[in-house]
């Protein structure tokens, strides 16, 4: 699959490298064009129509708000359309974009390469059915020789705390964190006072369309329910570097990774 060609933007800063590595988060504004954007949004917009598999919906997450079943009033809401990279050649391309690719290997320290058994997908947060995603970290799911992996969540329209925008925890991808600050689904508990300090902390991700967020495997992050009439949309595909190959026979090693 041929990759996007390459537009003028400029290179990772430092400014930007040292937020990166203090905060586990960076926002590259107006990264994509308004009419990529446009076409990628109306792709997924067919795909959610049809319901095109793979998808996960919102009763299958088992998120605060979501439908108690399939069969419950908004159980099939889709949560997830799976398995972007290989739906069709606009996503694929964008996966591979070299920009993108530009400034993941400066965060990496290596050469990118796409885990499409990660991510690989379009969110989705629709009104009235949406779920609201509690407090946890990518890793931890995934299986790697090291937590080093970012996500790239690209916004197909704004993404406000009204229509269920993330939240990050700045610098959590940097502090250790015992497994007891955790639930047993590994979200992280409100309800102990150690907590309460980091929660405090949080800060809303607003992106408008075109903007793209990178951000660390390890950074604690949520989202909250989509209290609007418009359906969001954001397409998001997670990198690990060239020397973080997956664990051999998990989750993470079931699909074949593609180098950016």
């Amino acid at each position: 699959m041929s990759a996007l060609p390459v537009t003028p933007h400029p290179s990772l800063t430092d400014a930007q490298r040292a937020q990166f590595e203090a905060e586990g988060y960076l926002i590259l504004r107006a990264l994509v064009g308004p009419a990529e954007v446009a076409r990628l949004r109306a792709l997924a917009g067919e795909a959610l129509a049809r319901a095109e598999a793979p998808l996960e919906y919102e009763a299958q997450v088992g998120y605060p708000g979501a439908p108690a079943s399939l069969d419950a009033p908004g159980g099939r809401t889709v949560r997830r359309l799976l398995q972007a990279y290989a739906r069709h050649p606009a996503f694929a391309a964008r996966a591979l974009d070299p920009l993108v690719g530009e400034y993941l290997h400066a965060l990496l320290g290596s050469r990118p390469h796409l885990a499409q058994a990660h991510h690989n997908c379009i969110m989705t947060k629709h009104p009235g059915y949406s779920s609201a995603t509690l407090w946890h970290q990518d890793v931890r799911y995934w299986q790697y020789a090291r937590p080093e992996l970012i996500s790239a969540w690209l916004a197909l329209g704004r993404e406000r705390p009204e229509n269920g925008c993330l939240y990050v925890l700045p610098g959590t991808h940097r502090v250790p964190l015992a497994r007891e600050r955790f639930d047993d689904a590994l979200f992280l508990r409100t309800d102990l006072p150690e907590n309460q300090p980091l929660i405090d902390s949080r800060v809303a991700v607003e992106l408008e369309p075109g903007d793209v967020l990178l951000f660390h495997a390890r950074t604690l992050h949520a989202a909250g329910a989509n209290r609007t009439d418009e359906v969001k949309l954001s397409l998001v595909f997670t990198y690990r570097g060239e020397d973080n190959a997956p664990l051999p026979g998990t989750r993470s090693a079931s699909l074949p990774e593609v180098v950016v």
